[in-house]
């Protein structure tokens, strides 16, 4: 277990014992994720190529008499430092809000599909900044469904669990989003990235050394913060929904050729779908790339990427597109907005010895802006969810 995970189980034991009187039976983890390259492709039935990080979400967990699901956050706000016990019988679509609705929206989801629970309690801390576009919702999904399944002798296949993760977020808490994230969580191994076919859930581990050609991959935190229940992201899908209705095909992913969206006659729906196509296409580009072992040929793929989501997909936001431009300039390979955007991260492969370069480059331009700085970190492919004790 890393040093800095493993304060963090430290901590929400303590905030166990502190919140419920007793010992937890048990203490899961699960990551965010970075997505290499394949954004908003996966409620398309696309391809995504996402990795673990080493940071994410911890739970520590314990039976109760009952049949009640008692939560509590220490990164939720206010009011909601409280711990919050809900009767398993009254989870319904709707009916819980804010952060809790994650984790008792899993309860919801496993219990819907037939799995028996009874009375738990849960504390959760993380490592894993919240609306950064790394999937803190997902991580907490899925920490949350390892601690309950075990604690409730419940056995479902890690890509079953993925499926009702998204499930619970699609349904119970209202956001619209696809399996990549919690098939990234439960899925990929240390050193590798995620092949991950969205429409038949097949998988392939590729590997994902960038030191091999000298590069790092970093992570920039623009602080710009988002929300995929706020309707944008919605509003996206639904834009793919109607391309694909009025394309005839089965799913976007069933285009081949980015000329083919021509016939679309509204040119937004034109852009999005242009998007999609030839989001699908780099992925594969860089599917094979990893497969020949030439990481350090991503970064074209990279700064593709992000000017179709800034352009055609219209998600990025000026914080993400002021790193990437200041993150090229200063030497980085490639460099793209990550997640569902309207906020959160930037990815950027860089030259390993130009990594101070790079984050004081992005710094310096966010200074004139006068932005404050970002958190920039080494996103080092790690391994997913598991059993901390």
């Amino acid at each position: 277990m890393a040093v800095a995970t493993a304060k963090i189980a430290d901590r929400v034991v303590g905030a166990y014992r502190a919140r419920y009187g007793g010992e937890p039976e048990g203490v899961w983890f699960a990551p965010g994720r970075v997505n290499l390259i394949g954004e908003h492709t996966d409620y398309t039935g696309g391809l995504v190529l996402p990795f673990a990080l080493p940071v994410g979400v911890v739970v520590a967990a314990g039976r109760a008499p009952g049949e009640a699901i008692a939560v509590w956050s220490s990164q939720a706000r206010g009011d909601a430092h409280d711990v919050r016990e809900v009767p398993l019988r009254a989870l319904t679509p709707g009916a819980v809000g804010g952060w809790a609705a994650y984790p008792l929206g899993m309860a919801w989801s496993l219990r819907a599909a037939g799995h028996p629970l009874s009375g738990t309690r849960l504390a959760i801390d993380a490592d894993l900044p919240m609306g950064a576009g790394l999937s803190s919702s997902a991580a907490l999904e899925c920490a949350t469904a390892l601690a309950l399944s075990e604690l409730h002798g419940v056995r479902v296949a890690r890509p079953e669990i993925a499926a009702l993760a998204s499930r619970a977020e699609n349904e119970f808490v209202g956001a619209p989003t696809g399996i990549m994230d919690q098939s990234a969580a439960l899925l990929c191994r240390a050193g590798h990235a995620l092949l991950l076919d969205c429409r038949t859930g097949a998988t392939e581990e590729l590997p994902l050394n960038p030191a091999t050609a000298g590069l790092t991959l970093l992570v920039v935190d623009t602080g710009a913060r988002h929300a995929l229940t706020d309707g944008r992201y919605a509003q996206r899908r639904r834009s793919c929904e109607e391309a694909t209705r009025l394309l005839r095909v089965a799913s976007l992913r069933d285009v081949v050729d980015a000329d083919d969206v021509a016939g679309l006659a509204d040119p937004e729906l034109r852009r999005r779908a242009r998007h999609v196509v030839t989001e699908n296409r780099r992925v594969l580009a860089a599917a094979a790339l990893l497969r020949r072992g030439a990481p350090g040929d991503l970064g074209p793929l990279l700064t593709e990427s992000h000017a179709s989501l800034r352009d055609n997909f219209e998600v990025s936001w000026r914080r993400a597109d002021v790193a990437v431009e200041a993150a090229l300039l200063a030497g980085a390979a490639g460099a793209r907005m990550m997640g569902g955007g309207f906020g959160g991260s930037v990815l950027v492969l860089t030259p390993a010895a130009g990594i101070s370069q790079v984050a004081d480059a992005i710094a310096i331009a966010y200074a004139r802006r006068r932005w404050p700085a970002p958190a920039v970190a080494v996103a080092a492919p790690s391994a997913g969810a598991r059993r901390l004790r």
